[in-house]
């Protein structure tokens, strides 16, 4: 009979448990894919007394991850730890130079350490994979690297963190406010610990730069990603974008110009009608285009228990099956380093602002735009309060190069009550 692959998992948390159900679980179905047994023979967590519901007896435990990487009854050291350094890095590091293979979900490590990590896995005749690290369940990563690999891709994106969509979407659908909605999130177990990696669009972010490296051809770059989170959209904008047909979503866009590799992952309008506009809740989806597949749509959870430890086990099988990628689908030695570019695909841009009610006030924000060749598509005036003016524009097609120095103008105009809000009004 075909050895078993042996795994230890490092990390015992809601993905490790799903991966450990999986293994205990189907185990024959596992087999009878692969054409061998997968086994855990060891694992590592803080808690050693912790009960998680999931039989951890019949494995060996290592209380220090590094020690576990290092073990010889390990092939596929599966890292559950989480974090950009500390001891996921140095329990990755040490199974890569231990000659393991390695399975990941996570997306900060690869985001900041990827390139050195996949040529060391590389050089040493490993492999480093991490389907789950990128929108949970959807199968994304091997569509880059495997169902897409005939198409040169012209540009990904997607909603990449359900945290944010749950809150915007709720949002509309419950008429409440943001913090109202964060609070909720918060209650719910949604939010990060620290919550600026959701709604501060990091842990999205981390996300894109991978998809990326892979689209694309080049080395992981997290600090070439432009971000901005959802803290400054209220439900004003909710409801004022409802209105013309459009819904707020935190939007990744990555695409390779002339001037570079363009990577944003900023809140933006798309068409109510989409199916970017259409997803609801804590989901996520993924949009990739390339020359001869066309636009291609792949929505579903993008996190929890068991889509991620199944995202997790597509790596594993794959491994098992003797398959042994490139980490982002081409050697890492010969990705190229890319030249981060801003946006510059003019687009129509949504803007609200507060004027001070006095004569002449929306002449000046006009002023302002047309000094950078902005012109106005439509203008409205909402519920006027005592000596204010809350005012929505929208833009034709512009630069937001071009639209920042119109905002930085309109500072100087003193007509403003508070800084407008800018969105980007996406073509998908």
């Amino acid at each position: 009979m075909t050895s078993p692959l042996r795994l230890g998992i490092a990390g015992i948390g809601t993905v490790g448990v799903g991966v450990i159900r999986i293994v205990q679980r189907h185990a024959d179905l596992l087999a009878a894919r692969c054409g061998r047994p997968i086994q855990i023979t060891a694992v590592s967590a803080r808690d050693r007394s912790r009960d998680r519901g999931v039989r951890l007896g019949e494995y060996a435990w290592e209380d220090d991850a590094v020690a576990l990487a290092r073990r010889d009854d390990v092939d596929v050291f599966v890292e559950l730890i989480g974090g950009d350094d500390g001891p996921a890095k140095a329990a990755v590091e040490a199974a890569i130079a231990a000659g393991k293979d390695v399975v990941t979900a996570n997306k900060a490590l690869l985001a900041h350490h990827g390139q050195a990590l996949a040529e060391a896995a590389e050089g040493a005749g490993g492999v480093l994979r991490f389907e789950a690290a990128v929108a949970g369940g959807i199968p994304c990563i091997k569509a880059l690297t495997e169902s897409l690999a005939g198409n040169e891709i012209t540009r990904v994106m997607g909603v990449m963190n359900g945290t944010c969509n749950y809150i915007l979407t709720r949002m509309e659908s419950a008429g409440l406010t943001y913090d109202a909605v964060f609070q909720e999130a918060s209650d719910l177990g949604y939010l990060e610990a620290d919550p600026t990696l959701d709604v501060g669009g990091i842990d999205a972010g981390h996300k894109l730069a991978l998809l990326a490296s892979i689209a694309f051809g080049t080395k992981v770059d997290f600090g070439a990603v432009k971000l901005e989170g959802i803290e400054r959209i209220s439900i004003d904008d909710i409801n004022r974008a409802a209105d013309m047909g459009f819904r707020v979503k935190l939007l990744g866009v990555a695409q390779m110009t002339g001037r570079g590799l363009e990577a944003r992952m900023q809140p933006c309008l798309v068409p109510a009608a989409s199916p970017l506009g259409q997803l609801e809740g804590p989901m996520n989806m993924v949009v990739l285009e390339g020359d001869s597949v066309g636009q291609i749509v792949l929505r579903g959870a993008g996190a929890g228990e068991g889509p991620t430890a199944s995202a997790v086990m597509s790596d594993v099988v794959e491994i098992a099956r003797g398959q042994r990628l490139p980490t982002f689908g081409q050697p890492a030695s010969g990705l190229a380093t890319p030249r981060p570019a801003e946006a510059n695909t003019p687009a129509p841009y949504y803007l609200r602002m507060v004027l001070k009610d006095r004569p002449g006030a929306l002449a000046k924000i006009a002023a302002c735009l047309g000094a950078e060749g902005i012109s106005i598509d439509r203008m409205r005036q909402y519920d006027h309060a005592e000596g204010s003016a809350p005012v929505l524009i929208v833009t034709h097609k512009a630069m937001r190069s071009g639209l920042d120095a119109a905002i930085a103008a309109m500072a100087g105009t003193d007509v403003l009550e508070s800084e407008p809000v800018a969105l980007r009004i996406e073509d998908v």
